[in-house]
């Protein structure tokens, strides 16, 4: 008894906070100087608070108590403050939260969110008023702090605040928004070379699912590339045609765990457990017609190939804007797989690609450097929304 009644006396505490779309997903942005003081550094005390905020970890794996939405793109945390670099506006840090695990992973950008960074910025005075026309574009150079990348956004300004309303539309968001173009400068991950065993190519041999040809590439997020054939597939699938196939998610999680030790990212696969984040895992095909999760018809004749890539351990509904930046960059280098899925050919600095809800256009310039492949930027539209402001609660001994 006495231990509920210590239990129930401890009280909430609030944090400002912005609830924010970014792309084609959602996450809870904080302003790192509005954090109690301890979880404004790194450590178990930053991660049990973003934990707490979330709703993880959770058995159920529906975060029912707390911000998350149960899916890979709803379980995200954003921390931003004022540049500690001259060259750039605003620093920006990435927290992906699992959703049944103790655990926040800090070893990846979220792409989509980056187009919610710029917004947050301007609204919340981390963008210097002076530069913030009445009506105009404002550049927000944003520093990537988990992959230590600049990334430059365009925010569209009307009546001197961020326009959120407009008429671009995301396949993947069900309203259209104001359009964004957000570039990745220099996408090649921290974590080393574009490709890091050095070939375009690799034989990856996977337990239980043999020799499969891979392309390892780090660029916007570390990303295996296999073409969607060698494991049954067609590159059409959606969501339940592979979440609900546990064999699936065990062989994709195989794939996952060698390949990040082929890439350098872990020593053994059983430290892959630890790292859910990256690398990520897409599989490619080329052109086809096929309907997406809304129904609507994604023709072959539009598209230069499909791709699906799994999240944090599911086929994720649309396409990680990392992972986009990526799928670019093997695109505009000749013999990847994503590549020769797009028609091979050549080298192309743009590509068009099906996801499980529709399709989005990208763009790379790759260029060739003494032996070594360079993608100087990635390119791709997005928008943004506030979706809720104020606080968040979250009881005084979460962390």
């Amino acid at each position: 008894m006495t231990d509920i009644v210590t239990k129930s006396s401890v009280p909430q505490i609030k944090i400002p906070a912005t609830y924010m779309r970014g792309g084609t997903s959602k996450g809870v942005f904080f302003n790192l100087h509005d954090l109690p003081g301890a979880a404004r550094t790194p450590g178990p005390a930053r991660d049990k608070l973003l934990l707490r905020v979330i709703g993880s970890p959770d058995p159920y794996e529906k975060q029912i108590d707390g911000m998350g939405g149960a899916t890979s793109s709803t379980s995200k945390t954003v921390i931003l403050s004022k540049s500690e670099s001259a060259e750039h506006d605003v620093d920006y840090l990435f927290g992906q939260v699992s959703i049944d695990k103790p655990y926040v992973d800090w070893s990846g950008n979220c792409g989509n969110l980056s187009a919610a960074v710029g917004p947050f910025a301007i609204a919340n005075g981390l963008i210097d008023p002076a530069r913030v026309p009445q009506n105009g574009v404002v550049e927000v150079r944003i520093w990537q702090v988990n992959i230590q990348k600049t990334i430059v956004s365009q925010v569209p300004v009307v009546n001197g605040e961020v326009q959120e309303i407009g008429d671009f539309e995301l396949d993947g968001v069900t309203f259209p928004a104001a359009e964004i173009p957000v570039a990745f400068m220099d996408p090649a991950d921290g974590e080393g070379a574009i490709f890091p065993t050095g070939n375009l190519v690799d034989d990856l041999d996977v337990p239980g699912a043999g020799s499969l040809k891979a392309t390892l590439i780090n660029a916007g997020i570390p990303t295996i590339f296999i073409n969607a054939a060698d494991i049954g597939y067609v590159g059409t699938e959606l969501q339940d045609d592979i979440n609900g196939d546990s064999k699936a998610l065990a062989m994709f999680e195989a794939i996952r765990a060698h390949g990040a030790v082929r890439m350098g990212l872990i020593s053994d696969i059983s430290e892959a457990a630890n790292r859910q984040h990256t690398p990520k895992v897409a599989f490619v095909g080329p052109p086809s017609d096929y309907l997406s999760s809304s129904g609507k018809a994604v023709k072959a004749s539009d598209i230069d190939l499909v791709v699906r890539a799994l999240s944090m351990g599911k086929l994720h509904h649309a396409m990680m804007g990392t992972a986009a930046v990526a799928i670019a960059a093997a695109a505009a280098i000749e013999g990847t797989l994503v590549n020769l899925a797009a028609g091979g050919g050549g080298q192309r600095n743009a590509v068009t690609f099906g996801h499980p809800s529709g399709s989005l256009r990208v763009g790379a310039e790759a260029s060739l450097i003494n032996g070594r492949w360079h993608i100087e930027q990635a390119v791709m539209s997005r928008s943004a929304r506030v979706l809720m402001e104020g606080s968040v609660r979250i009881p005084g001994d979460s962390f």
